[in-house]
């Protein structure tokens, strides 16, 4: 039995196209090379609208609520904005 031949079998259904307003943090923070201060990250990547699980929010107003103002490495980047935004499933614009 052939990849082919099983794939056939066993057919994933991945339910219906929602769209999902905003872009996922790490598509925004992979444009940026580190370090990084706040208030650049700010100016350059302010106006992008990131994915939250309580819905789109632009970045700057989420940096407003980060207390570093500067950044080492990405990793460390997102991981004080995640502790604004919090963690979980996004919503679509169908819910």
């Amino acid at each position: 039995m052939s990849d082919e031949e099983d794939s056939e079998e066993h057919p994933v259904t991945l339910g219906e196209q929602r769209s999902v307003e905003g872009a996922p943090l790490a598509r925004v923070t992979s444009r940026l090379t580190w370090p990084k201060e706040k208030s650049e990250v700010d100016r350059l990547e302010g106006d992008s609208v990131v994915r939250t699980p309580d819905g789109p929010q632009e970045l700057s107003a989420v940096l407003e609520e980060v207390e570093e103002t500067y950044f080492e490495r990405r990793q460390e980047f997102e991981s004080h904005v995640r502790d604004v935004i919090g963690t979980g499933p996004v919503p679509t614009a169908d819910e």
